[in-house]
């Protein structure tokens, strides 16, 4: 029985090798090396990978920045309606991308995005409503994993550090945050890497203009309407390689956790 099940396994893994081979395959037997170079060398290959570093890392940042807190004190604390607010903030995980970005277009359309408008506050069709598409769609990534990550801590170490004398703050400093950098790390490249392969929501708020707001996956897609093969050839083996690399970082993150369980 052990056996069967281990050969069933083995070859539902090979299926999995197969298919992601397949996939990468397909690309690499579209390579032409010069046009290749010519199109990596292209001023707007250049600045879709440029926008794309800047704003995935920003939305990563104000992320992080965020739900760090906020995720700690849903870890820690009891309160009535937390389940119906814990659903509430999960909601972006199961709605497509681009739910967020009309919603962001409505928002703008209300008197409260017309006030900021009037201040000067218009990110539509911009950089800036790139990283805010994006932030529509990691941020409770973010939070969903730092909560975890959080509630994998024995909250008794935490009580142990207040009986020192620490406050709130200084315990959170001294001693959840080193616990939890395991976590904390393999979040931000999971978010960074979300952020970067952001397509739905940045198209529909953002835009897709050349030179403007045009980040890899925008980029990927105005390539193939225009049939340049070659270019979107670049552009997914770039967004290929970046994210080998992310899952690269992650395994390392991973690797800190188990060395620190050790």
């Amino acid at each position: 029985m052990r056996d069967s099940f281990e050969r069933v396994a083995r070859i539902n893994l090979l299926f999995y090798l197969f298919f992601v081979a397949a996939l990468l395959g397909a690309i690499a037997f579209n390579i032409r090396p010069a046009a290749l170079v010519q199109a990596f060398l292209s001023p707007e290959v250049l600045f879709a990978v440029r926008l794309s570093l800047l704003t995935a890392t920003t939305t990563t940042v104000i992320s992080l920045v965020l739900a760090l807190p906020a995720a700690y004190f849903l870890a820690r604390r009891q309160f009535p309606g937390r389940s119906l607010l814990e659903t509430f903030l999960d909601l972006p995980l199961v709605l497509p991308p681009i739910v967020g970005g009309v919603a962001l277009l409505l928002f703008f359309r209300s008197p409260l995005g017309q006030w900021l408008e009037g201040m000067g506050l218009s990110p539509v069709f911009t950089a800036g409503g790139v990283i805010l598409a994006q932030f529509t769609v990691v941020a409770t990534y973010a939070l969903r994993l730092l909560k975890t990550t959080f509630e994998t801590i024995d909250p008794r170490l935490e009580q142990v550090a207040r009986t020192l004398g620490c406050n709130s703050g200084q315990v959170f400093r001294r001693v959840t945050l080193p616990l939890a950098r395991p976590g904390i790390l393999a979040t931000t490249v999971i978010t960074w890497a979300r952020a970067l392969g952001e397509f739905g929501a940045t198209v529909t708020f953002a835009g897709a203009t050349r030179f403007k707001t045009e980040v890899l996956p925008t980029a990927i897609y105005l390539s193939l309407s225009s049939v340049d093969i070659d270019q979107t050839v670049a552009l997914a083996l770039i967004l290929i390689f970046l994210a080998l690399l992310a899952l690269w970082l992650l395994r390392l993150a991973a690797g800190i956790g188990r060395e620190n369980s050790d």
